[in-house]
């Protein structure tokens, strides 16, 4: 009986001591907003203002639905420089960005929920030979790689993963 109760001490000092592992173990996952393979990675800039890709680029076809990562509040949804964009405030203190839009299908200040339908996807930056979606993440100011976002959402839910068919060949 006495174990039991060290064992209980010392999971709720643990517990106590790490809320934001605890928030994220119950927050919902971050989704894939478009199923595409990734064509180009998070490219960390060596300074703020330095070149770099400040997201991932996913393979999508012109007006593929494109979904909220998770759920949150629309920052910004319009035209910048003539390009098509969504930003969403998630709970988490994360914004997620959607780029280089065919269509926008919210507002600004409209709650999203995860896997809703916010866009649907354009051409794409040019930096590809193939039509994708710019998928960035950022908290506070600064950029952050988005893929380990979406990693830990295959992790908790495995039916997010690409799916590759057999080869017959």
């Amino acid at each position: 009986m006495r174990s039991r109760c060290v064992v209980l001490l010392a999971l709720a000092v643990c517990a106590a001591a790490s809320p934001a592992r605890a928030t994220a173990a119950t927050s919902p996952p971050y989704q894939r907003p478009v199923r595409g393979a990734i064509l180009r990675h998070y490219e960390p800039p060596p300074t703020p203002y330095a070149a770099g890709h400040r997201g991932i680029d996913m393979a999508a076809p012109v007006g593929t639905p494109v979904r909220a990562a998770n759920d949150g509040t629309v920052a910004f949804a319009g035209p910048v420089a003539g390009r098509l964009f969504v930003s969403i405030d998630h709970p988490d203190g994360i914004r997620t960005t959607y780029s280089f839009l065919s269509a926008v299908y919210v507002k600004k200040g409209q709650t999203v929920f995860r896997g809703q339908v916010v866009a649907a996807s354009g051409i794409g930056d040019g930096s590809s030979p193939q039509p994708h979606l710019h998928f960035g993440a950022r908290t506070g100011g600064d950029y952050i790689d988005p893929e380990p976002l979406l990693l830990d959402g295959l992790r908790r839910d495995p039916a997010q993963a690409v799916r590759l068919a057999p080869d017959d060949g």
